[in-house]
């Protein structure tokens, strides 16, 4: 994910932007082209940033680096002599990952400022949302790109994202190839690991989008102050030009009185303090619609083909954020209008004799498993289902309460593994009935726990009955379980069609 051809750069002014110290007596002469901190993915004419990691310092790699054809190392002094050992030029700095953006950006000719990027923060409906504003820049005219979780898009070109943000110095290749691509526009997931980590140093958002905020990442925060204060670092005048943010979630209200860029607020559930509204809203199992009500009395009509009301937040957001970009409003709520679906989010996996819905969905946090059953709920005829697990090596204070929500708010839960990478699954499993067990025992739902995962979905389609609906939760658009150290190939929406197939064979003997 970077431009085809890239004007060379020279090593000695990066040295002076940087004021680098030089790891030789040499000078640093060399013409770059790219940039990486992965020793596997040089190509010829890179810089090769030496990190220091958790198992081993970057700078042991180096000589592959140069093998593949770096023609120069920055790195820092613990890496310095490794380095040197190689012949290339070496650049020497305190701390080379706080300047991987500043770095990246330069090498590619600074390609984020040449592109009108819209950045989405929060912790639930980042990707859902960001495709829903790509749509309405498409509709406007833009050529248009997105990063993000569920997929990568550059003009025309897909890719397979690695994180929800990429590592600074693989973003600014990205904007240099959507650049090469004539890509206008961008609609961009921000991570907070992103912005705790720099991953978005060197990119300036002309509008930044806040969806909401519920208990995530307590792994990689000290607590929910911290995550909620590293969400703030967006809405400041070095990284956003302007804010929008959701009125109808605490955080979102909170966010008002913290950033220092001017803000927008929206409200789905029509709030008359918020300077855009939905009102008229009607919820459907494909979908809703509503209006929109803006400042000075604007209105447009608009639909979103995802069922539930935090998709409605998600679209209303899309549009006020897509406004304040200088979308037309009518441009924007027709872009909306166009998106079918986004993958693994409340993705509808048909049954083949139409008694029951099956649903997958990424949600695999409390707030989002929430917002899902409850959504679903209002278009439950018969018995809801959840299908849901818990990742292994991620907070796992999520657990007893995604496992209480669940026991909560469905009829039947069926509880499984998730990603359990290194951690024992059982005691995921047991962490998620603990929760379960704190709902009273005539409000609980039938609780099943099942720890291989295509046999729990089996075991729900299996059960389905007329006008019931299955939501299998968790892993939404992946492709694979993290098991062990291993990827197992496995596609939740691929296992559902698989058992909605068998039991249709079963029904035939």
């Amino acid at each position: 994910m970077r431009p085809t051809t890239s004007p060379p750069r020279p090593l000695s002014g990066l040295a002076t932007m940087l004021d680098a110290d030089s790891g030789t007596s040499r000078s640093p002469h060399a013409a770059l082209t790219g940039v990486t901190i992965d020793s596997r993915e040089v190509r010829r004419g890179d810089l090769y940033v030496a990190l220091p990691g958790n198992r081993a310092h970057g700078a042991a790699f180096a000589a592959d680096a140069m093998a593949s054809g770096a023609v120069a190392v920055l790195t820092d002094r613990a890496g310095r002599d490794a380095a040197v050992a190689t012949g290339l030029p070496v650049l020497i700095v305190p701390d080379p990952r706080a300047l991987l953006g500043q770095i990246a950006s330069w090498i590619y000719g600074q390609p984020a400022h040449d592109i009108q990027v819209l950045g989405v923060t929060g912790t639930s409906g980042k990707s859902t949302t960001t495709f829903m504003i790509e749509a309405g820049l498409r509709a406007a005219g833009h050529r248009t790109g997105l990063v993000g979780g569920v997929e990568i898009h550059a003009g025309e070109q897909r890719f397979q994202p690695r994180l929800t943000t990429p590592e600074a110095t693989e973003l600014h290749g990205l904007f240099g190839l959507m650049r090469e691509l004539g890509v206008t526009a961008a609609a961009m997931e921000v991570s907070s690991h992103a912005l705790a980590l720099g991953r978005v140093d060197g990119v300036y958002y002309d509008v930044a989008l806040f969806t909401n905020l519920s208990q995530d990442h307590l792994d990689f925060h000290k607590d929910f102050e911290d995550y909620f204060m590293t969400k703030v670092k967006l809405f400041q005048p070095e990284l956003s030009r302007v804010g929008v943010t959701n009125l109808d979630d605490r955080y979102g209200r909170e966010l008002l009185g913290l950033a220092k860029v001017p803000m927008t607020t929206f409200s789905a559930l029509g709030d008359p303090e918020a300077d855009w509204r939905a009102v008229e809203t009607r919820l459907g199992a494909d979908g809703s619609t509503f209006r929109v009500v803006g400042p000075g009395g604007v209105e447009a009509d608009a639909s979103v083909a995802l069922p539930g009301p935090y998709n409605v937040a998600n679209a209303l957001g899309a549009v006020v954020t897509l406004v304040e970009a200088g979308v037309p409003l009518q441009a924007a709520v027709e872009g909306l209008g166009t998106l079918a679906g986004v993958p693994g989010r409340m993705q509808r996996v048909t049954a083949a004799d139409d008694e029951f819905q099956a649903v997958v969905d990424y949600s695999h946090k409390p707030g989002a498993v929430e917002s899902v059953l409850r959504s679903l709920r209002s278009v439950t005829e018969g018995r809801l289902t959840i299908v849901l697990g818990c990742g292994g090596d991620r907070d796992s204070g999520k657990r007893p309460i995604m496992g209480e929500i669940a026991a909560q708010l469905a009829d039947v839960a069926i509880f499984t593994n998730d990603n359990p990478r290194s951690e024992d699954p059982l005691a995921i499993l047991a962490a998620m009935m603990e929760g379960a067990l704190r709902v009273p025992q005539h409000d609980r739902a039938h609780v099943i726990i099942e720890p291989d995962r295509a046999a729990a979905i089996g075991l729900a389609i299996a059960r389905a009955g007329r006008g019931d609906v299955i939501v299998v939760a968790g892993k939404g658009h992946e492709q694979g379980q993290y098991v062990s150290g291993e990827v197992i190939p496995f596609d939740d929406r691929e296992v559902v069609a698989e058992a909605i197939d068998a039991r249709k064979e079963s029904r035939k003997h």
